[in-house]
């Protein structure tokens, strides 16, 4: 069983910053054998990927958010995190976290390669 929780969501003005968590609950295979992800979803748009990384740390992120978003991952705590600087309207969003055993599906970002979600928190970014 895959569970995923997300955190660290709320309310901040233009160019704040918010540090998003997701903490994963996994049975054998563990936490740490699984690649993760950001995605965010607009009301009436599809989801997006925003971010991933790799088992080893590699990662990869949408050209929106190069340079202000960085992801990472605490094997150890089984924690993903999205650090998000220099916030702007349109990052408001709720944020999803998702899970995929081993590597990132060659079609990243692909909503349907992705068969762990958390919840969902909320980002909402003021002008």
């Amino acid at each position: 069983q895959v569970q995923l929780v997300e955190s660290g969501g709320g309310s901040v003005q233009a160019e704040g910053s918010l540090r998003l968590s997701c903490a994963g609950s996994m049975t054998a295979p563990p936490f740490s054998t699984y690649s993760m992800a950001w995605f965010r979803q607009a009301p009436g748009k599809e989801r997006e990927g925003v971010a991933a990384i790799e088992r080893d740390g590699r990662t990869v992120c949408t050209d929106s958010v190069k340079g202000r978003f960085i992801i990472s991952r605490d094997n150890a705590k089984n924690t993903v995190y999205l650090e998000m600087d220099s916030l702007k309207p349109e990052d408001t969003a709720a944020y999803y976290c998702a899970a995929r055993w081993l590597n990132l599906p060659p079609n990243w970002p692909s909503v349907s390669s992705y068969p762990y979600w958390g919840q969902g928190t909320q980002v909402t970014v003021s002008s």
